[in-house]
């Protein structure tokens, strides 16, 4: 969607800043010995005392209120009892409701407790490609752009991105147009126009540049052709272009 007025605006804004609350929670309790279920039941709370709906479970019936994903699993992870989180696991909490009509996306990877060079670079540098993405995102600017710094923030680090993943537009749905791919497309001629809401998100792979469907018919792993996993780090934000200063309303 584009900002209309100022409803629109706030709207966005509130939906942000709840994605952003419970992402930080969750993070703040993701603790060797719990497992992913227990995350997950604590989103629920929070859902329900906001009044707020998970955005997966009301537009896709997906079997959980937030996608955790662990170690070697990109998005879409199931929350389970059976899913114990432990000391060095890497984790992705995805985090995204509609509140009072308006839907905001969010997500962070990161590592329970010691982190090896290689995770811990990963994770950061999920983190700039994001960033450096979302600095693109101003009025007039080509949508293609968001891509060529996600990319070029993994490659400068040693790692390479997962080329079916995108982020997506959003606001009045969990996904709508455009489609903000990780890498550049340079025959992409669309510019960016004012108000647009996006939901700007890198992934940035050890190794393989495609996620495939686990059986459960949610959960994404990136492998390679010889079947060997690649480990992959997300950092998403919804962003509202601007002609000056992109707001990130999920900060």
């Amino acid at each position: 969607m584009s900002i209309q007025n100022e409803k629109d605006l706030q709207g966005i804004l509130k939906a942000g800043k709840f994605v952003a609350k419970v992402r930080e929670l969750l993070k703040l309790l993701a603790k060797p010995g719990v497992s992913t279920w227990e995350l997950d039941t604590v989103a629920k709370q929070e859902f329900e005392k906001a009044g707020a709906f998970s955005a997966p479970k009301f537009d896709y019936k997906f079997p959980g209120y937030t996608c955790i994903s662990t170690n070697f699993e990109i998005a879409h992870g199931i929350p389970k009892k059976e899913t114990i989180l432990k000391n060095g696991d890497l984790v992705n909490i995805d985090v995204s409701a509609k509140l009072d009509g308006y839907y905001a996306d969010t997500g962070i990877s990161f590592v329970v407790g010691e982190s090896s060079d290689t995770l811990q670079k990963l994770c950061a540098t999920a983190i700039e490609g994001t960033m450096r993405a979302t600095e693109q995102a101003f009025t007039g600017n080509y949508l293609r752009h968001l891509g060529r710094e996600i990319h070029s923030a993994a490659v400068e680090n040693g790692f390479t991105v997962i080329k079916n993943l995108a982020g997506h537009g959003t606001g009045k749905k969990l996904h709508e147009e455009p489609q903000v791919l990780v890498y550049e497309e340079k025959r992409d001629q669309r510019k960016l126009g004012n108000g647009l809401v996006l939901a700007i998100e890198s992934f940035i792979s050890t190794g393989s540049q495609t996620a495939y469907e686990e059986e459960d018919g949610w959960t994404l792993v990136a492998s390679n052709r010889r079947g060997e996993l690649s480990y992959v780090a997300q950092c998403e934000h919804t962003v509202i272009v601007q002609n000056g200063k992109p707001i990130i309303a999920t900060l």
